[in-house]
């Protein structure tokens, strides 16, 4: 006999995958330690202790993204909204447009071509 279990959708958490880590988490912390790894790979001829601040430095930083969520969001749409305030302009100053002068005087052809032509008045009137 199966049993049947109805899962909601309208919650809005995330799902867990692996030690109750979401995928963004795992992923972050995936990406991270891979970088932390070349870190320590790629500068063997740096000093030793330089190499372990270089790899704890990308581990923190790793770990800050990936568990850290400040005001409930995560770590990168605090850097995303960071880079969107720092390019945007802090002043906005209006002004108006210099006219054209030939849009101010009309053009020198003959008197019929200076009669208003509104654009409500139909060419042929729509008799019922």
């Amino acid at each position: 006999m199966s049993k049947h279990h109805e899962v909601p959708t309208h919650l809005n958490v995330e799902d867990k995958v692996l030690y109750g880590l979401t995928v963004r988490q795992f992923l972050c912390l995936l990406v991270g330690s891979s970088a932390t790894y070349t870190l320590w790979q790629q500068f063997d001829a740096l000093p030793i202790p330089l190499r372990v601040m270089l790899a704890a430095g990308c581990a923190l930083i790793t770990l800050c993204f990936a568990l850290v969520r400040p005001a409930d969001r995560p770590l990168e749409e605090w850097c995303a909204a960071a880079l969107v305030y720092g390019a945007t302009p802090r002043r906005a100053i209006w002004r108006p447009a210099e006219p054209e002068p030939a849009d101010w005087y009309p053009a020198r052809n003959s008197w019929q071509e200076l009669a208003p032509s509104p654009s409500w008045v139909e060419d042929e009137p729509q008799w019922p």
